[in-house]
């Protein structure tokens, strides 16, 4: 017969990209303690050195982060 797995007889139902999306942003993967921790550390290293005023760019860098591992910051 064929090298192949077995696999070759099971189809997966199909996942629309725009369902995958949805459930991405609406559920993020992780808890927000524990997504994005290099711009987390930063931020955090940022505003205990310069003060929270100085560090907008740090800060902003994290809520991006936050925002694309499916957080609604």
């Amino acid at each position: 017969m064929s090298d192949q797995p077995a696999k070759n007889g099971v189809i997966s139902p199909p996942i629309s990209d725009s369902k995958a999306a949805a459930a991405a942003e609406t559920k993020p993967k992780k808890k927000i303690c524990c997504a994005c921790p290099d711009t987390k550390k930063l931020r955090d290293e940022c505003i205990v050195e310069h003060g929270e005023s100085a560090c907008a760019k740090w800060i902003e860098a994290h809520k991006m982060c936050l925002r694309a591992e499916g957080f609604n910051v």
